[in-house]
């Protein structure tokens, strides 16, 4: 599995972007990128399970493996959610499982630098590379613009 790493300089405090990344409102915002009207269902605390929907209820199964508030958070992908059913034992979840998803939020003159570092299987490896500096094009403007 080869992992593909992304960052981003957000003229914001550090604590603003974890917060920005990780809850709603925003949450929704920035991962609009990805699928329109995404979502996650769980918590945010290490050792619990979380689920990333589309509108539709289908997406990914996970854990978030460690979390260290406003510095790292690192998400361990576990199978696929489809018409509400998980599948964390089939052949084809097994042969990406687990991977992982982690953010590495650091002080940088000027704002926060983050660090998106997200392991990739099958044939979307090219939707990911092009997919993910716009969503974090997406939550810098997110994390830039005044509410």
């Amino acid at each position: 599995m080869k992992t593909l790493h992304f960052d981003i300089l957000i003229h914001a405090p550090r604590e603003h972007v974890w917060r920005s990344t990780l809850f709603s409102p925003t949450y929704e915002r920035w991962t609009a990128t990805f699928s329109e009207g995404s979502r996650y269902e769980g918590s945010w605390e290490a050792g619990t399970p979380i689920r990333f929907c589309g509108p539709n209820g289908d997406g990914m199964v996970a854990e978030i493996a460690e979390h260290r508030p406003a510095e790292f958070v690192s998400i361990r992908h576990l199978g696929m959610v489809t018409n509400g059913v998980e599948d964390t034992t089939s052949e084809a979840v097994r042969a990406w499982t687990p991977c992982f998803e982690n953010y590495t939020f650091s002080d940088e003159a000027g704002g926060t630098r983050v660090r998106v570092d997200v392991d990739v299987f099958g044939t979307h490896e090219d939707w990911m590379a092009q997919t993910w500096p716009e969503a974090l094009l997406a939550l810098k403007a997110v994390c830039e613009t005044p509410t």
